[in-house]
């Protein structure tokens, strides 16, 4: 018998260090400077600053094999307080809002041949899909 895995991201994260500026817009504080990993569809930035799940940011970055800088609005997904086992430092999860069609197809393109960060902690199982693919043998 054979385990699904879950599929919960929209989009595969790149294990790539990411210079980027990240300014919460409430209070245009610097909260992050160095990206560790980047998506089309967000970022896990290192960040010691006091931020919550929802504040709103802008970012600015370079894409990684290039020399352009991209700026855009995000939204805090996740805040990493660094306590768990596999965490690589304290930080913030982003997700991208209003990144145009053309830079997300840039930024895809030039993440192509990065490689996945490996993973921390051990997979989610899909049980349906588990359970159905028994069924169907």
């Amino acid at each position: 018998m054979t385990l699904v895995p879950a599929r919960q991201r929209r989009a595969v994260r790149r294990a790539v260090p990411v210079q980027c500026q990240v300014v919460r817009e409430r209070d245009f504080k610097l909260v992050g400077r160095w990206g560790l990993d980047l998506s089309h569809d967000g970022m896990l930035v290192v960040s010691d600053a006091r931020v919550l799940t929802g504040d709103d940011v802008i970012v600015s970055f370079r894409v990684p094999r290039t020399y352009q800088w991209f700026d855009c609005e995000a939204t805090v997904a996740r805040v990493i307080h660094g306590r768990r086992p596999g965490d690589r430092a304290r930080g913030i999860g982003l997700s991208f809002g209003s990144l145009d069609d053309i830079v997300r197809r840039q930024l895809r393109a030039s993440l192509r041949d990065i490689p996945p960060p490996l993973p921390t902690r051990t997979p989610r199982v899909d049980y349906a899909a588990t359970i159905h693919g028994i069924a169907l043998d």
